[in-house]
């Protein structure tokens, strides 16, 4: 009989808060090809590294299991392990209440809680994540991610591949959201993602395109009342853009894009059947866009 993907709770002794000890464990099924994670963060600060551990889900905290909400849910359909999990820190200010914090300028304690979310570099996942409130620090070096899709509140969230390491296979889909948060999203070129979807409310994101990419990508993003910054690579990379705007908002191109038609830009290095091109097609209503050179 083909073992299924097991969830095992560490046996947890009552010992210092700051002591970092092991939560949960996934292990790695052989009759499991892929992984389909739904993580959902509350609160608190998460981050999510890879290992080289074979275990589909490894996570490490501070707090012991008591100390915080959280609920778990594990299913195998077909070659699919489809682990849903959701954290949680206790007595935590409403989202109403953080945000009058921030607008009026209060002093609030950051907290200093965490969870430590360690992926296998061995098994493709589809990665669902949500944050609420609180930090993210997402490092998917050397993953094989097929789907990424990032949905922040009023978290600040930061995605990387800080080792250079790219996606290990082709990533359909590279989402994101925020509504009133902050996304920084570094090197995205390494994701070999076909679709980048990016979705700002009233928050901030920067997108960094800086690597040149190895095949062409296409962005499309729409920005409410909200800041979008563009990082371009160097000007060999061909570069076009589709802005619909209104005249509530504000539009900063760079120097090398070059209007070519109505509401159409592009640089010196693009052709109709310019190869590894980026293209954008972007909406925004009362935003800011900003394209900014390669450094």
């Amino acid at each position: 009989m083909v073992k299924a993907a097991v969830l095992i709770f560490s046996s947890l002794s009552l010992v210092s808060v700051a002591q970092v000890k092991k939560q949960f464990s996934v292990e790695n099924a052989g009759n499991c090809k892929r992984v389909d994670l739904c993580l959902k963060s509350k609160s608190g600060n998460c981050f999510i590294r890879p290992s080289q551990n074979s275990d589909f889900l490894n996570i490490y905290s501070n707090q012991d299991l008591e100390q915080y909400s959280h609920s778990f849910s594990n299913e195998v359909k077909g070659a699919t392990c489809m682990l849903k999990l959701s954290l949680e820190e206790q007595d935590q200010k409403g989202v109403g209440q953080k945000i009058s914090y921030q607008v009026f300028g209060r002093d609030e304690k950051r907290s200093d809680k965490f969870w430590k979310v360690y992926l296998t570099e061995e098994t493709p996942y589809a990665l669902n994540l949500d944050y609420g409130l609180g930090n993210a620090n997402i490092d998917l070096s050397g993953l094989a991610v097929e789907k990424l899709k990032i949905i922040t509140g009023n978290a600040d969230v930061n995605v990387s591949y800080s080792s250079g390491i790219e996606n290990k296979v082709t990533m359909d889909t590279f989402y994101i959201k925020v509504d009133m948060g902050t996304v920084n999203a570094k090197q995205i070129n390494l994701a070999r993602s076909k679709v980048v979807l990016a979705d700002v409310g009233f928050g901030n994101m920067y997108l960094d395109f800086s690597n040149k990419p190895t095949s062409s990508n296409h962005i499309i993003g729409s920005v409410g009342a909200g800041n979008l910054i563009i990082q371009l690579p160097d000007e060999s990379t061909p570069v076009l853009v589709h802005i619909n705007d209104s005249w509530l908002c504000s539009i900063n191109l760079s120097k090398s894009l070059k209007k070519i038609g109505d509401n159409k830009y592009a640089n010196a290095a693009y052709s109709k059947n310019a190869k590894g091109a980026l293209t954008f097609d972007l909406d925004v209503s009362m935003g800011k866009i900003v394209f900014k050179e390669a450094n």
